[in-house]
């Protein structure tokens, strides 16, 4: 039998993103209070290039912002942080619902790190190394 890959409308991918962040921790949720999660089909070429990436690398998040290691209390931000999720990328990764949610978990959690300044022992220690 064929894998098949999920093409879900963006209300019900949105609902997956809702239901992934749920699953995150507490101590990683409580964190994510001034945080917008924005969900995009795709990452924009500014992104990409942003990232190091070339355009036809798949990137399932990103977080857009300062990390809280390198803001200045003279500074705040001008902007609010986001973490992007790419529907598109995800969709063509995974190969079910189940794996799609467990995908945005784990890629929130990553994002969320960058915006805390954890590095990969940091994550291991939350399981999502």
């Amino acid at each position: 039998m064929k894998n098949s890959h999920p093409k879900l409308s963006t209300e019900a991918f949105a609902r997956i993103v809702e239901q992934a962040i749920a699953r995150i921790p507490e101590e990683l949720r409580k964190r994510m209070e001034n945080i917008l999660i924005s969900v995009k089909q795709q990452p924009s070429t500014e992104m990409l290039e942003e990232m190091g990436l070339a355009p036809d690398e798949p990137l399932f998040g990103i977080y857009w912002g300062v990390p809280l290691t390198e803001r200045s209390l003279a500074d705040p931000p001008l902007y609010p942080d986001t973490i992007f999720i790419f529907q598109q990328p995800l969709e063509a990764f995974c190969t079910s619902r189940e794996e799609l949610l467990e995908e945005i978990e784990i890629t929130v959690v990553h994002e969320i790190a960058h915006l805390l300044g954890f590095n990969e022992a940091d994550l291991e220690a939350l399981g999502y190394g």
